[in-house]
């Protein structure tokens, strides 16, 4: 085992009584030393009661014979970080988890791991260092919230947003306001709806890196408590077995993961983060695949924000699972599983219980996945847009740009009515480097939203998007515009071309205008010059590559 390098023979007698100093027998350090890495605080509502899914881990761990020790790692509730300079920090925290859990996991020598998380850029953090490492881990995710009720309606983060410009108004009186508030979040879980925290959850579960149910389960559920005590002992079987993440995150796991995210629609987030993952598992991925994999998947689910649904809903109605089986004829089934079965044995299993929630593939809500990959002059190496949230007469669109050099100028201009119809917004220096962070841009679409524009106006960045964010919403935008990308050039009153079908990304101006304007930019001053986020600046990579560290 890798932690006899800490507890055995002679020379390990110091090492040994540093363990019996935190608690640790004799017979505990004769068992495998199994790491329970949390993200639990007190911060963050999707990670309020991970502390009690620990507990349920450790129990399943010393069941099956092993010792289990647990340690946290930082997680930012990016709903709080939105729509202010703390949404720089939320991207650039995924490569501080996973490297702070590969510290800890080399430190101590842990022979195995299980991974407790939830949250946007956590989960993928931890997958990260899961295939790093690669050493026998299984995930457990938190699940999700339950939806909130208001006004006879189901809610949730996505509402709350939009309902600021709409107070603003008028439209909807403070004591309303107040009731929104107090009932949109009802508890514990990743925000209700099928935005980025969701959407990971699903695609982990659909990697075969956590058990079936993990990624749809509701938070506050039993199921999701027994789900944690049978992951602690699943580990152990992947111990005995030394089965690793690599065996399982295999370049066709991964290609099943962006199919099951285009069947459900799923946040633009996804691309970075898949990228990144695929990154630590040696599998070469691109853009291009996300857009092949797209055109030929049926979008077969409308989950918050695209539809009326919410995730309690497709857990309801067959999960993950669910959502495979009816996609198996276009899946690599003879992939394996941390359930030690390959994916086609367990969909045997499956069952999809609500034809509403999870459509069948000859009767989708399209015929194409739920992200697609824009090119074009504006976007030479690429951009993302969720296109199952975007109305089918904003599909193809063409407007008049209004650039703005950073978020809150754009919300701004949207809350004071000075955006008009037909327009394009475009946010810029908003990339991994410029931004520095690549922030999210929910309070900026959630605004053009509420103004009721959200079929009139466009709204383009270097930056990124929620997956609460609905809309055409282009984001990704690559070369950013801290790097001279063509985003950097744009003008008040240029025109630029938006073509949806054709993944056309298009500022219609001559090439000679567009390289005389080269000459002339000078990159701005950086927005940061101190800290963790100067350093990232410094070495992100494109959004178009993932906006991992970029390594000499």
């Amino acid at each position: 085992m890798r932690s006899d390098k800490v507890k055995k023979g002679i020379d390990r007698l110091p090492h040994r009584a540093l363990f019996k100093a935190a608690g640790l027998t004799d017979d505990d350090l004769e068992k495998p030393l199994i790491a329970v890495v949390n993200s639990w605080n007190e911060i963050v509502p999707g990670h309020i009661h991970l502390d009690k899914i620990a507990q349920a881990v450790k129990l399943g761990i010393k069941e099956a014979g092993g010792t289990p020790l647990e340690f946290n790692t930082i997680a930012i509730c990016d709903g709080i970080a939105m729509g202010h300079e703390g949404m720089r920090t939320p991207l650039p925290s995924r490569e501080i988890i996973a490297a702070s859990i590969e510290l800890m996991i080399e430190a101590h020598q842990f022979d195995a791991m299980v991974l407790v998380a939830s949250c946007d850029k956590i989960e993928p953090g931890m997958l990260m260092a899961a295939l790093r490492l690669n050493i026998p881990a299984i995930m457990v995710t938190g699940g999700c919230m339950l939806a909130g009720y208001w006004k006879g309606q189901r809610v949730a983060i996505n509402h709350l947003f939009e309902a600021i410009p709409k107070i603003k108004k008028g439209e909807i009186t403070e004591d309303e306001a107040k009731e929104l508030e107090n009932n949109a979040l009802p508890g514990a879980g990743s925000c209700a709806g099928l935005y980025t925290a969701n959407t990971m959850a699903v695609l982990i579960e659909a990697m075969g890196m956590s058990l079936p149910g993990s990624g749809t389960a509701p938070a506050v559920s039993a199921e999701r408590y027994r789900i944690a005590r049978e992951a602690g002992r699943q580990i152990m079987y992947l111990l005995e077995n030394d089965i690793k993440p690599r065996d399982i995150v295999t370049r066709e796991a991964i290609e099943n993961a962006i199919r099951v995210d285009m069947a459900l629609g799923g946040s633009t987030n996804s691309v970075l983060h898949l990228m990144a993952i695929a990154n630590e598992a040696n599998v070469k991925l691109d853009l291009n695949d996300f857009d092949e994999i797209s055109k030929t998947t049926p979008v077969l689910a409308k989950i918050n924000p695209a539809g009326p649904y919410f995730m309690e809903d497709l857990h309801r109605a067959g999960g993950v699972l669910g959502v495979m089986k009816e996609l198996e004829p276009l899946l690599n089934t003879d992939v394996l599983t941390v359930t030690g079965k390959k994916l086609k044995d367990l969909l045997k299993e499956a069952v999809i219980r609500d034809r509403e929630v999870i459509r069948p593939r000859d009767n989708p809500y399209s015929k194409e996945g739920g992200i697609a990959i824009l090119w074009g002059s504006l976007a030479p190496e690429g951009a993302v847009v969720k296109q199952s949230a975007v109305a089918p007469e904003m599909l193809r669109f063409e407007g008049e740009a209004r650039v703005f050099d950073r978020e809150e100028d754009a919300v701004k201009a949207i809350l004071d009515g000075e955006i008009e119809k037909g327009q394009v917004i475009v946010i810029r220096y908003e990339g991994p480097k410029g931004g520095p962070g690549m922030r999210e841009m929910l309070a900026a679409t959630a605004a053009v939203v509420g103004a009721g524009l959200e079929k009139s106006v466009a709204l383009i960045t270097d930056g990124r998007f929620s997956g609460a964010t609905r809309g055409p919403c282009i984001g990704h935008v690559s070369p950013e515009a801290m790097e001279g990308g063509p985003i950097a050039l744009v003008k008040d009153g240029d025109r630029i071309l938006i073509d949806i079908p054709s993944r056309k990304l298009d500022l219609m101006i001559s090439p000679e205008e567009l390289e005389e304007r080269r000459e002339k930019w000078r990159p701005p001053k950086p927005k940061v010059d101190k800290g963790y986020l100067r350093l990232y600046a410094q070495i992100a990579e494109s959004a178009s590559k993932g906006a991992i560290w970029r390594i000499p």
